[in-house]
């Protein structure tokens, strides 16, 4: 499954390693920290709010409008068709 974070972005659910909420983290050192290396590599999602979230994926480190949590709740949306594959056949 896909999951949208944002913009006209999608990522692929196998390829998904974190997403962090940075309204929580974003003052952690350890999130400056990694947002100050991966700062050439960031894409970020279109949209005119405060980046909310942080995905880390293996394509890239995406900024997203989206909150964590509702990023969250779409992935754990679609986990039915996995169920669903599993049982055809």
């Amino acid at each position: 499954m896909y999951l949208h974070v944002g913009g006209d972005i999608v990522i692929h659910e196998r390829d998904l390693i974190s997403i962090i909420n940075l309204d929580t983290s974003g003052l952690s050192q350890i999130t400056k920290e990694f947002l100050q290396a991966s700062a050439g590599k960031i894409i970020k999602t279109k949209g005119e709010d405060k980046h909310k979230s942080c995905i880390i994926a293996a394509g890239g480190v995406y900024l997203s409008t989206i909150s964590s949590s509702t990023l969250a709740k779409r992935k754990e949306s679609f986990n039915f068709s996995e169920d669903l594959d599993t049982n055809r056949g």
